[in-house]
């Protein structure tokens, strides 16, 4: 049953995160080998200036084992 939330920045439209909802659940139907209906997505939108408190601490420096994608910046450097 994977669930899937995707952090983003606010600006993007309705029809764009249907869109990337609809991409992220074909992948992960044919990676993880499960049914459409057991896969969820849900979106959450942070701000731009809490995004090094908020995601990049918690979820990237201070997981760096559940990462597995790391990102190319870092906001406080």
């Amino acid at each position: 049953m994977p669930h899937v939330i995707v952090k983003l920045l606010p600006g993007r439209s309705e029809q764009q995160k249907a869109r990337l909802a609809d991409g992220i659940v074909r992948d992960v139907v044919a990676i993880a080998k499960c049914e459409e209906k057991s896969v969820s997505v849900g979106f959450e939108e942070i701000k731009p200036e809490d995004w090094a408190e908020k995601v990049y601490k918690p979820d990237i420096l201070d997981s760096p084992e559940k990462l597995y994608k790391k990102p190319g910046y870092n906001p406080f450097k």
